[in-house]
């Protein structure tokens, strides 16, 4: 079993969130009755929906953990899967990715923004300075 299936069988289990077809087109997805929160795109790659203002928040808790890339502009992080900690760091941003669509929800007029593979942005380094 791979990190990325372990994660994804743990997140199905939580009674807040539901598998789902990813916007995007590609892997597998949970979202909540706010919208998707995390798309599977491999066996080691995530996108997980924040919010803008939730990224902005935690951006400096963020920046330490090298298992997460931060695209400017984006809604999204990604998230490497490399070891079984990375499931755990994974699981609580899910977590506070639930309270930040509630608590931070993006405006509703503004269009459903892809993730961060529709950008081509993948796991690619970004330069954190600039958030």
């Amino acid at each position: 079993m791979t990190l990325a299936s372990r994660a994804l069988a743990q997140l199905a289990t939580w009674p807040d969130l539901g598998q789902a077809v990813p916007s995007c087109g590609l892997g597998q997805a949970v979202s909540s009755v706010q919208g998707e929160i995390a798309h599977f795109h491999s066996d080691r790659d995530v996108d997980l929906r924040l919010t803008d203002r939730a990224i902005r928040h935690f951006a400096k808790d963020l920046r330490g953990s090298g298992a997460i890339r931060i695209v400017p502009g984006s809604q999204w992080v990604t998230l490497r899967l490399d070891a079984a900690s990375d499931v755990d760091l994974l699981l609580t941003l899910v977590s506070v990715a639930l309270q930040a669509q509630q608590t931070w929800p993006d405006p509703v007029d503004r269009p459903p923004a892809g993730c961060n593979d529709q950008r081509g942005a993948g796991f690619v380094k970004v330069d954190l300075g600039r958030i």
